[in-house]
């Protein structure tokens, strides 16, 4: 009961706390892809939580360390009880982690398919407007607004309209378009589609609100940062500035947009990377928030099995 107790208590504290911890400093900003690993963590610990902890709560750590033969037998009588005498607190328990878990599979089944029927509908629309450029390696949308943009799913593409074209150079494009295209090679969509599904679950939730809105900004970071292995980070910073206005579809990811003008500044200034230290610091904590509810959980069952195990042992 008590490890239920801590990670209840922990998914709550969690919830809270920890935006405003991810948040301090600009060390985010100096390690995009570890930054988004440390924030899907934490989503995922909280998540995790909430199961673990019935499980915790409901299982008695004592039977375990009898053997799985005496664990089934007691969990099979507690069922049967439970059947006799309506809904208990396990009852309730189980009942409110298999919901929580529900509530995520659906949102993000319903992410998914929303996205995936959008970008088919917009990927018809461009085998009709758009045009394939085979030296460009991208589709070509006649369109007077600057943008540029990736269409992620199967046969995923990468677009930019006429209007981009007149308006930036040819290094310009090269580096935009391998902006986008480090966008389909990282399958960025997909861990968008994971922080979109945490918020839809729990809207008002602040650490699942402030992850969908980071991970997004940390994202354009990292395809910046993958662009800037190959182009010039002035290319991308100006190709940055003419883009800024550009809008791109809500279900794709586009070069431009809001945090355009921060990442100009970024590109143009850029800070020097995590050290060594630092980002063993940063995968530690990834490692932490995935184990440590994990560990909390089984750790009275693995105690009992451990000492009913040696004290047989030294029986004998």
């Amino acid at each position: 009961m008590t490890a239920a107790v801590i990670l209840v208590v922990y998914a709550v504290v969690a919830v809270v706390s920890l935006p405003r911890l991810l948040k301090r400093g600009e060390w985010a900003e100096r390690a995009p892809r570890l930054a988004i690993s440390v924030w899907l963590a934490a989503c995922v610990s909280v998540i995790a939580s909430v199961p673990l902890s019935a499980l915790a709560a409901v299982i008695p750590a004592d039977v375990i360390g009898h053997g799985l033969a005496e664990f089934f037998e007691v969990c099979a009588a507690m069922l049967s009880v439970e059947a006799d005498l309506g809904f208990s607190g396990a009852g309730v328990a189980l009942s409110g982690a298999a919901l929580v878990v529900a509530r995520v599979a659906y949102c993000g089944a319903a992410v998914l398919v929303r996205a995936r029927r959008e970008r088919r509908r917009h990927a018809d629309m461009l085998t009709i407007l758009g045009r394939h450029d085979g030296e460009l390696g991208a589709t070509v949308l006649d369109h007077d607004e600057a943008a540029a943009y990736c269409l992620p799913g199967r046969g995923g593409r990468t677009v930019i309209t006429t209007a981009a074209l007149r308006s930036l150079a040819d290094e310009e494009v090269a580096a935009v378009l391998a902006h986008e295209q480090a966008h389909l090679r990282g399958r960025h969509h997909l861990v968008l589609t994971v922080t979109e599904a945490f918020a839809r679950a729990f809207p008002r939730l602040p650490l699942f609100t402030r992850a969908k809105g980071e991970v997004a900004r940390l994202i354009e970071l990292l395809a910046d940062d993958i662009a800037a292995r190959r182009h010039r980070r002035i290319h991308i910073a100006s190709a940055l500035v003419r883009l800024a206005t550009g809008r791109a579809p809500a279900f794709a990811l586009g070069a431009g947009g809001e945090t355009a003008l921060t990442r100009v500044r970024r590109m143009l200034n850029p800070a020097a990377p995590l050290g060594r230290r630092e980002r063993l610091a940063g995968l530690a904590a990834v490692v932490l928030l995935l184990a440590g509810p994990v560990t909390v959980a089984v750790e009275p069952g693995l105690r009992s099995f451990l000492a009913h195990h040696c004290h047989s042992i030294s029986i004998f």
